[in-house]
Order: C-alpha cells, then structure tokens, then sequence
C-alpha cells in the first residue's frame, strides 16, 4: 500500500441499527414508544488509514452509532425528518473528515390504519466547500 496523489473516497454504511424509541406526532407513539431502524452513510477519504491500518485515522462507526443512539434515545421529535436530519448534521458536526452524510430512518410501527412495512425519512448533508 503506497499513497499517491490520488484522493479516494470511501462509503462506510451502518445498516439496520434498531432501537426502541420515544418519537412521534400522536401522545402514545412519545409515551408508549416504538420501534425504529437507522442506516448511516458516511463518505470519506480512507487514503490515510489504508496506508496506517490504524482506528485513530479513520471515522470509527462505534463512535458515528453512539452519536445516532444519543439522539434515538434523547429528545423526542415528532417527525422522522427532524430526527434525520439532527442526526445528519450532528455527523458533519462531529467527524472533520465526513464529507458527506444520508441517514435514513425507518418508522416500523406505523399507527395508521393501512398494512405496511415501514415509513422511511432520508436526508443528504454535506460540508461546505
């Protein structure tokens, strides 16, 4: 492994992260809760830890999960796009190096009246040029 003058830009994916959580519109989805799934992308540049194979040069998903269980477990918001997009943004925040984030949360106990899977929220952040 040889570093260029190449910049490479890596997709890490977190998939599926499930929690039991307090959001929602209606009183009962904030105090009886719910269950949701969380996927994370984070976009990179992973030339520096490929070439050290070490954690402390790269974006450490224990540490992304921990930002996105913060905010799955703290104060509740009533839509899923809000909590997107707090989680989005508290990523670019967070990590120097992200230069891009999409979150998606997936709402899987959904109280309407209809047979579905799931309802899902997505958002895109980036960091300014």
């Amino acid at each position: 492994r040889t570093m260029k003058r190449q910049t490479t830009l890596t997709r890490l994916s977190i998939v599926n992260a499930e929690f039991f959580a307090f959001h929602g519109v209606r009183e009962e989805e904030r105090d009886l809760g719910g269950r949701y799934q969380v996927d994370v992308d984070v976009w990179y540049d992973t030339m520096k830890a490929v070439v050290s194979d070490d954690l402390s040069d790269t974006v450490n998903y224990e540490e992304v999960l921990f930002l996105v269980n913060e905010h799955m477990n703290g104060e509740s918001c009533e839509l899923i796009e809000t909590l997107s997009f707090d989680m989005a943004s508290a990523i670019i925040d967070r990590f120097a190096a992200v230069r891009q984030t999409t979150v998606r949360v997936r709402k899987l106990n959904v109280p309407i009246q209809q047979v579905l899977d799931h309802v899902e929220a997505e958002i895109t952040v980036g960091r300014e040029a």
